[in-house]
C-alpha cells in the first residue's frame, strides 16, 4: 500500500513519541520535563537546559572512592591533589576505600553507603566506575568524575562499555564528567587577577595548557571542564552553564568531536541571547584530523563543512590553532564593545605599517581613511612628508618625546576609529619602550580598543613584560596573523550580538497544512518520481512548470498542446536519477511530430534500461535565468540540513554552495547567497539582468519549512536546476529528487 503507516503519522504524534519513548531521555527545558510548546515541529527541544554546576565546581563535601596514601601508587598523587583542591575551594573530603583506616591522616570510609554524610561530588579512582554507579545514586551523589579509560576512545568494544555506563547514569539521576577525563577541572587557579575571565572546555587536556598558561600573562581563567568522552555531561552543557556565570567574560573550547548537535546550537544559541563569545578549535576539517580525533574520543566529528556553517550561524567563533584560540579569547573577554568599526594601524616605520594593513585589509578588516581635518591634526606632530591617511607613519621621532602621546590621543579622539593596532617589529630602546608606556598611558583613558603587537623573539624586554603585559586595558599579541584574527573576532562578534535574533524563538510548534498534504506522497525507504518530487514541492508552494504526465504517444501531443511548445519531455519513474545520462530528456520540441516521436524514444530506451516508468511528463520549457541547486540532505550530528549553490552541471564542478542547519531567519538564507563564489551571477553578467533574488530566498525558506517538517521522513531533497528568472518573475523548480527514509 502507498505509505500506508507512514501516511497516518502525524506531527503531534512523532512529538509525543520523541518525548516519551525509547532509551533516550525525555527532553527537559529549565529543570523540567519537555511539553509541546518547548519542542519544535520534529519533537526536537527549542531551549538548552543549563544544569546547575555549582556543586560541581564549589562542592561542600567531596568523596574519593579509591583513595591511596600508598608510595608509589598512581591514586596516592591523585589523592593528594584532591585534598588540596578540596582545602582551596573549602570542600569537606572523605576518602572511600574497603581496607584503609585513614589516608593522609583523614579518616576513611569503606563504602559510599557508610559516609558521614551524604556529598555532592564523587571522585572515582577505579579501573571500571559501572559497579559505583548503583551505590552513588543510593547515596544521593550529585556529581561524579569518572578518570578509567577503555571506553569509547577503544572502539566498537569500549562503546558498548560506555553506552552501560551512560545508561546507568541516567537511571541513577547524577551527572557524570568522562570517562576517560583528567585532573584539570581540580587545578590551582590564581585568585590575584582582576577583570573578566575565561572559562576552558577541553576534550583533551594537554589542549588547554597553553590557555591555562596564560594567567602567568595576567590572563584570568575561572573554570576548567575536561570533558573527556563525554558519556554524560558534555561540551554544550558546559558552555549552557558558563554563559550564566556573571564573571566570564569569554568561553575557549577545544572540540575533537560533537557529542550532539542540536544539544551544541541550543548551548551557543543560549551563549549568544547572553552576549557571551564562545571560541572554538574544532579539528576534523581534514580526513585524516577526522579520523585520528574520532579515535580518540569515540564520538563523530560530523561533515566539516555543516559544523563550520552551524558554528558561523550562531556565533561561535572558530579558530585553527591553540595560539589562535589564547589571543581570541583573552581579546573578547577582556575588552569593551567597540565605539566604532574603523580600525586605524599605527605604527614607527612606514614599512612595518603598510605590511601590516596589506594583511588587516585582506582579512576584512575595515581601515577607512582618516578625515581631512584629522590629517592636518597630526601633521602638527608629524612631518608633512610622511602619510598619515591610515596607516600612520610617524617617523620614529615623534614618539620619543612629548608628541608621541599627543599622536595616540589624536587618532583615538577620532570618531569613526574603534581599535588602534600599534605593530612593534622589535625593541628599539628607549623609543619602544616610550612608544608602549604612551599606548598603555592612552588605554587607560579611553574606551577603545588599543591593541599592540610585539614582534621581538625574546619576549623579556621590560616594555613587554612590564609595562605591556602589566596593563588590563592593552591587548598584546605576538603575531600580526593572531591580532588581525583576534580584532576581526571581537567586530564580528559584537556585530553578530547587536543583530541577534534566536531562530528557535521563531522556529514553527505545530505542522503546516503542506505537511498534511504530503503524507500520502512518502514511499518510506524508496526515491519518489520526479512527478511525485514535484507534487511535494507544489503542496508547500514552490513553483514548478506547467506539464502534464502522459501515458500514451496521443495524450503527450494534447498535453504539448495545453502546455505550450516549445516542450520538455522527460521519463518519469521511481528508479531514475540522473535522466539525462541515460539520454531520458528531450528539449526543444515544438511539434507534435517531434513529441510522439519522442515519447517512443524514452519509453523504449526505459524499456532496455529495464526501468519502470509511472509515465511521462511533458513541461513547459523555462530558459532564461540562472541555474541554482537547492537541497535538504541530512548530516549525522545536526540532522537536516539545507544547501544552496550554482545549479545545473556547476554544482558537481564548481561545488559552489553554503549550508545552513533549520531553523534559520531570512536574514542567514540572504547570508548563504553571499557566502557563494558565484554570487555575481545573480546580479547580473555581460548585460544579463539581475535575477530574482527574493523569488530564491523564498525557496530557500520553504525548502527549511520541509525540511523542519519531513526532516524524519526524507533523507535527500534534491532541487536542480532551480531556474531563477529575472528580477520580479520568480523562480521554477524544473526537477527534483526525493529520497524517503
Amino acid at each position: 500500500m502507498l505509505g500506508s503507516t507512514h501516511g497516518t503519522l502525524t506531527t503531534d504524534s512523532r512529538r509525543a513519541r520523541v518525548i516519551a519513548c525509547g532509551e533516550q531521555p525525555s527532553p527537559v527545558v529549565h529543570g523540567r520535563p519537555a511539553d509541546v510548546d518547548d519542542l519544535d515541529v520534529s519533537g526536537r527541544p527549542l531551549y538548552a537546559d543549563a544544569p546547575d554546576l555549582d556543586r560541581f565546581f564549589r562542592p561542600e563535601s567531596v568523596a574519593v572512592v579509591g583513595a591511596s596514601d600508598a608510595e608509589g601508587r598512581p591514586n596516592t598523587g591523585i589523592t593528594r591533589q584532591l585534598i588540596a583542591w578540596a582545602e582551596r575551594v573549602g570542600a569537606r573530603l572523605h576518602p572511600v576505600h574497603p581496607t584503609r583506616q585513614s589516608v593522609f591522616g583523614i579518616p576513611c570510609s569503606p563504602s559510599l553507603a557508610d559516609l558521614p554524610e551524604q556529598v555532592d561530588l564523587a571522585v572515582l579512582l577505579v579501573g571500571d566506575p559501572l559497579p559505583v554507579i548503583g551505590e552513588l545514586a543510593e547515596a544521593k551523589v550529585k556529581f561524579a568524575v569518572a578518570f578509567a579509560s577503555g571506553f569509547a576512545e577503544t572502539g566498537a568494544e569500549g562503546a558498548a562499555a560506555q553506552a552501560h555506563l551512560a545508561a546507568a547514569v541516567r537511571h541513577a539521576g547524577l551527572r557524570l564528567l568522562g570517562p576517560n577525563t583528567n585532573l584539570n577541572a581540580f587545578e590551582k587557579f590564581r585568585d590575584d587577577l582582576d577583570g573578566p575571565a575565561i572559562a576552558l572546555i577541553t576534550q583533551s587536556g594537554h589542549q588547554g595548557r597553553p590557555v591555562f598558561a596564560m594567567q602567568e600573562l595576567g590572563v584570568r581563567l575561572s573554570h576548567w571542564a575536561p570533558t573527556g568522552n563525554e558519556a554524560d555531561l558534555e561540551t554544550a552543557d558546559f558552555i549552557s552553564y558558563f554563559s550564566e556565570q556573571p564573571e566570564i567574560g569569554a568561553i575557549a573550547c577545544y572540540v575533537e568531536g560533537l557529542k550532539d548537535g542540536r544539544s551544541f546550537l541550543l548551548a551557543a544559541d543560549r551563549a549568544a541571547r547572553r552576549g557571551v563569545p564562545v571560541v572554538a578549535v574544532k579539528v576534523g576539517r581534514t580526513e585524516t584530523g577526522a579520523r585520528t580525533a574520532a579515535s580518540h574520543t569515540g564520538k563523530l566529528t560530523g561533515a566539516d563543512t555543516v559544523v563550520d556553517a552551524a558554528m558561523r550561524q550562531y556565533g561561535v567563533i572558530r579558530v585553527d590553532g591553540l595560539d589562535e584560540l589564547q589571543d581570541t579569547a583573552a581579546l573578547l573577554a577582556r575588552a569593551r564593545a567597540p565605539r566604532a568599526e574603523g580600525v586605524v594601524v599605527y605604527s614607527i616605520s612606514g614599512g612595518t605599517g603598510a605590511h601590516f594593513a596589506d594583511l588587516a585589509t585582506a582579512a576584512g578588516l575595515p581601515l577607512p581613511n582618516l578625515s581631512a581635518p584629522k590629517q592636518a591634526e597630526l601633521h602638527q606632530w608629524i612631518p608633512e612628508y610622511l602619510s598619515v591617511t591610515n596607516p600612520v607613519d610617524n617617523g620614529g621621532h615623534p614618539v620619543g618625546d612629548w608628541r608621541g602621546r599627543k599622536i595616540i590621543d589624536a587618532i583615538l579622539t577620532d570618531p569613526e576609529v574603534g581599535v588602534l593596532i600599534c605593530p612593534i617589529t622589535g625593541p628599539f630602546p628607549p623609543m619602544s619602550d616610550k612608544l608602549a608606556q604612551d599606548l598603555v598611558d592612552a588605554a587607560e583613558q579611553t574606551d577603545k580598543l588599543v591593541c599592540v603587537v610585539w614582534g621581538s623573539p625574546v619576549g623579556t624586554e621590560a616594555a613587554y613584560r612590564e609595562t605591556l603585559l602589566g596593563s588590563s586595558k592593552v591587548a598584546t599579541f605576538r603575531t600580526f596573523a593572531n591580532c588581525i584574527t583576534a580584532v576581526r573576532a571581537y567586530l564580528d562578534h559584537h556585530r553578530f550580538v547587536a543583530s541577534y535574533r534566536s531562530p528557535f524563538d521563531e522556529a514553527p510548534r505545530t505542522p503546516s497544512p503542506s505537511f498534511r498534504k504530503t503524507q500520502a506522497l512518502m514511499r518510506p525507504g524508496q526515491q519518489l518520481s520526479e512527478h511525485a518530487a514535484k507534487q511535494l514541492l507544489r503542496a508547500y508552494g514552490i513553483r514548478v512548470p506547467r506539464e502534464q504526465l502522459v501515458t500514451s504517444a496521443a495524450a503527450a501531443v494534447r498535453a504539448a498542446s495545453l502546455v505550450g511548445y516549445p516542450v520538455v519531455m522527460k521519463a518519469s519513474g521511481a528508479q531514475i536519477a540522473h535522466k539525462t545520462e541515460l539520454g531520458l530528456v528531450k528539449i526543444g520540441l515544438t511539434s507534435a511530430s517531434q513529441v510522439r516521436d519522442a515519447y517512443r524514444e524514452l519509453t523504449d530506451i526505459a524499456r532496455y534500461e529495464g526501468i519502470s516508468l509511472d509515465g511521462v511528463l511533458v513541461c513547459q520549457m523555462v530558459e532564461r535565468g540562472v541555474e541554482m541547486v537547492v537541497g535538504v540532505t541530512h548530516d549525522q550530528l545536526f540532522g537536516p540540513t539545507v544547501t544552496v549553490g550554482l545549479g545545473g552541471v556547476l554544482v558537481e564542478v564548481l561545488r559552489d554552495a553554503a549550508v545552513r542547519v533549520p531553523p534559520f531567519g531570512e536574514d542567514q538564507a540572504r547570508g548563504m547567497l553571499g557566502e557563494l563564489r558565484g554570487r555575481a551571477l545573480l546580479e547580473g553578467v555581460r548585460g544579463g539582468p539581475p535575477v530574482d533574488v527574493d523569488a530564491l530566498v523564498e525557496v530557500v525558506m520553504r525548502v527549511q519549512r520541509m525540511a523542519l517538517e519531513l526532516g524524519d521522513d526524507i533523507a535527500e531533497l534534491d532541487i536542480n536546476p532551480l531556474m531563477v528568472l529575472p528580477r520580479g518573475q520568480g523562480a521554477v523548480a524544473l526537477d527534483a529528487l526525493v529520497v524517503c527514509r
